[in-house]
């Protein structure tokens, strides 16, 4: 565990192993202990970056709105004070949005890059509606916002198999500021429509989609696969949003193969 200054906020990063960069960022409400069994096995062969995006896990909040853009600037930042040149960059859910936003300020830095239950898409405005409710929700009740958000990530059927790492979450995301969950609320809720950069980029992309996922438009999932000139891409027919620990083998078999492909 490790530290950087970034606007005077101190931002908690990982960096272990050797080889070529593969930089993992977690969604939101979890932090980078997110990626830990994974972290393990890549680090054999590649140097892997985790960090704690800001108001997650041990990283402090650097405002009142974590845009984006903000956030890929932070990882940015990291990564030249690491003189990591280029790298392959894998976003969970929240993190897809910064890597999107990354691949956008800075794609020369990129071999290429992974939306692992994530898209593209901006919030319509029933969402961001909801957004707004959710923030004032987190104001007044974080912990009861957080033990009923946790267990709606995972298909309702696996809540009993998977409920020692749900609970696990639950905990951690308990121990966020409100602060750092409403900022990073109202960050997705004013994220850009990113479906022009993935009809354009040349980047290779690998897609991790749950067919049982609530969080994502499944409905324009198809479109969006269907707009990068060249990607992988894994479908989990029985998986919701938690792919890395519904089906951590697979999900870690296809990271693994892309990060052999591109890197």
């Amino acid at each position: 565990m490790s530290f950087f200054e970034f606007q005077k906020k101190n931002i908690n990063f990982t960096d272990e192993g050797k080889g070529k960069a593969i930089v993992l960022l977690h969604g939101f409400t979890e932090s980078s202990k997110i990626w830990t069994g994974f972290s393990l096995k890549l680090m054999k062969k590649y140097r892997v970056i985790t960090i704690d995006l800001p108001g997650h896990g041990k990283s402090d909040c650097i405002g009142n709105i974590h845009s984006m853009e903000v956030m890929a600037d932070v990882v940015f930042m990291l990564l030249k004070k690491l003189k990591v040149g280029k790298c392959l960059m894998v976003g969970h859910s929240m993190g897809g949005y910064v890597t999107l936003a990354f691949a956008e300020k800075y794609p020369k830095m990129l071999r290429g890059f992974s939306l692992f239950h994530s898209h593209c898409f901006a919030d319509t405005l029933a969402e961001q509606e909801n957004r707004n409710r959710t923030i004032e929700i987190v104001n007044q009740d974080k912990f009861s916002y957080v033990a009923q958000f946790i267990p709606s990530l995972f298909p309702v059927e696996v809540h009993k198999t998977f409920s020692k790492q749900i609970q696990q979450l639950i905990q951690r995301a308990s121990k966020m500021p409100k602060e750092g969950v409403m900022a990073a609320l109202e960050g997705m809720k004013s994220r850009k429509d990113q479906t022009e950069l993935l009809k354009t980029t040349k980047l290779p992309i690998l897609f991790i989609i749950g067919l049982k996922d609530s969080k994502a438009p499944i409905t324009r999932i198809w479109e969006m696969i269907s707009m990068a000139a060249v990607s992988e891409i894994l479908i989990l027919r029985d998986c919701g949003h938690m792919g890395y620990i519904e089906a951590p083998e697979k999900t870690f078999e296809a990271l693994a193969g892309f990060a052999k492909n591109v890197l």
